[in-house]
């Protein structure tokens, strides 16, 4: 979406004191950790643009928060499983051997959007050692949540996901809907369905100082029902909050209960 279709959509813009405003009619409190995933565009024209959207969300969830977003990197991966688009089968291993190793401080985000990207730089961020499925974080439980995130379990028990759960945090959709809801893949962990498999995952990584390309086992993860699931989620519990923030709609609910229900709903539906 051009800046020119957002202006055009914006009813008036969006500011660090409206969002805030916004966020606090939604049910954000102060105090607690919030994992968020956003469209910028999604929220109309906001003044200021990421670092407002920021900014916000930082004082709406005041100095005792945690705010975290996804930092995936997911470009950081095998270029033989790449579709969108593909390489060509000859560039592979020269793509393996050459493509800088993850650094938590420098490599950029991937798909993200622009506030995530925005975030995982900002002063006082923390970010988790995964090279693909990466979290920042700042806050008291920052590193709580981004310490300990090993190489294979990108989103399982000994990830950020699995810390969000612990500390009873709350998700936010900005302007995005439940397709975008990272937090559904520890469910995938933790359920058992009949298709559920791992996969290899490769990436560049620094181990010992030196730079490797490093293959691990982990879980092949799946979003293609997240949309029906969240949505489902919704009609049976009514535990999802839905307001707005700017143009967009917002959802906010706890990470507790909607990974509970997940994992039955991925038992009940996955073959």
């Amino acid at each position: 979406m051009t800046l020119e279709t957002v202006i055009a959509a914006t009813d008036r813009p969006a500011t660090v004191d409206s969002l805030t405003a916004d966020l606090a009619t939604l049910g954000v409190t102060p105090g607690t950790v919030l994992m968020v995933h956003s469209s910028l565009s999604a929220l109309g024209y906001v003044a200021g643009g990421a670092a407002a959207v920021i900014d916000a969300l930082t004082r709406a969830l005041g100095p005792a928060g945690t705010l975290v977003m996804p930092s995936h990197s997911g470009d950081l991966s095998d270029p033989a499983e790449w579709r969108a688009p593909p390489v060509p089968a000859p560039w592979h291993q020269t793509i393996r051997d050459s493509m800088p190793a993850y650094d938590p401080a420098a490599t950029p985000t991937w798909a993200m959007g622009t506030v995530a990207e925005a975030f995982r730089s900002q002063p006082g961020v923390s970010r988790s050692a995964h090279p693909r499925q990466s979290c920042a974080a700042r806050g008291p439980a920052s590193r709580t949540i981004v310490d300990d995130h090993p190489l294979d379990c990108s989103m399982g028990e000994r990830s950020p996901l699995a810390r969000l759960y612990d500390l009873d945090a709350s998700v936010l959709l900005l302007g995005v809907m439940h397709n975008r809801n990272t937090s559904l893949h520890l469910a995938e962990y933790r359920a058992c369905y009949p298709s559920k498999r791992t996969a290899s995952f490769g990436s560049p990584v620094t181990i010992d100082g030196m730079r490797r390309w490093h293959v691990v086992e982990d879980l092949a993860f799946d979003d293609s029902d997240f949309a029906r699931l969240g949505t489902e989620y919704e009609h049976d519990t009514g535990r999802v909050a839905v307001g707005r923030a700017g143009q967009a709609t917002a959802r906010l609910m706890r990470v507790r209960p909607l990974i509970d229900y997940a994992v039955g709903w991925l038992e009940r539906h996955r073959r």
